[in-house]
């Protein structure tokens, strides 16, 4: 089982936010979580149900969330407290800085990205998240073989991450994508109104060397 929260985690506060105390630097995972375990990171964890749910099915692993907005943040925080999980942190943050500053090469077993805002409006659509850069930051951040795993409900957006990744020599369509075993609460949301989820597993390639 993960340790229960330190009282102090040297950069940390005493819960499960992560304060670093520099926003430029890599973040220390063994000393974050207390141990040495594999990561996985949920990409704007929202409320953090999700992120609860698999950290709850795998104690065996670390888990960090990453969300922008404060009260989100707050919520998670008190949904992982009262789980008492122990190998699950919040990182209050946008989440294109964190993977391309604060998350070490080769850190991340799995990414999971749940529903990123769609900008519909196609005066929007550059604030999408997931761009070519983006995809190149997660694939330096992933283990040899790691994973991103993405869900929208947004047709366009779904076709459009496809054809990113279809451009990069970076990685490789995991064919048995599938539903996770948890569920956020915008999938609920949108199962109980009959939309269609639309679902991607990238998995990296690592170069020859």
């Amino acid at each position: 089982m993960p340790p229960a929260f330190p009282l102090a985690l040297n950069q940390q506060s005493p819960g499960p936010e992560i304060l670093p105390a520099d926003y430029f630097a890599p973040l220390d995972f063994e000393e974050i979580f207390s141990r040495t375990a594999q990561l996985e990171v949920d990409l704007g964890c929202g409320d953090g149900a999700f992120l609860v749910e698999i950290a709850t099915l795998h104690p065996e692993r670390n888990f960090l969330g990453i969300e922008r907005l404060p009260g989100r943040v707050a919520t998670a925080c008190r949904r992982i407290t009262r789980a008492g999980l122990g190998n699950a942190r919040i990182l209050h943050l946008e989440n294109s800085h964190a993977v391309g500053r604060l998350l070490p090469p080769g850190s991340v077993l799995v990414f999971h990205l749940m529903f990123p805002d769609p900008w519909p409006k196609r005066r929007h659509a550059r604030r999408r998240l997931v761009t070519e850069s983006f995809l190149a930051d997660i694939h330096r951040a992933l283990e040899p073989h790691g994973e991103l795993r993405i869900a929208t409900d947004q047709r366009d957006y779904f076709l459009e991450i496809e054809r990113l990744a279809a451009k990069t020599v970076q990685f490789h369509p995991v064919t048995e994508a599938g539903k996770p075993a948890g569920s956020s609460t915008f999938e609920n949301r949108f199962i109980r109104a009959g939309e269609e989820i639309y679902r991607l597993g990238l998995r990296k390639v690592s170069p020859v060397t």
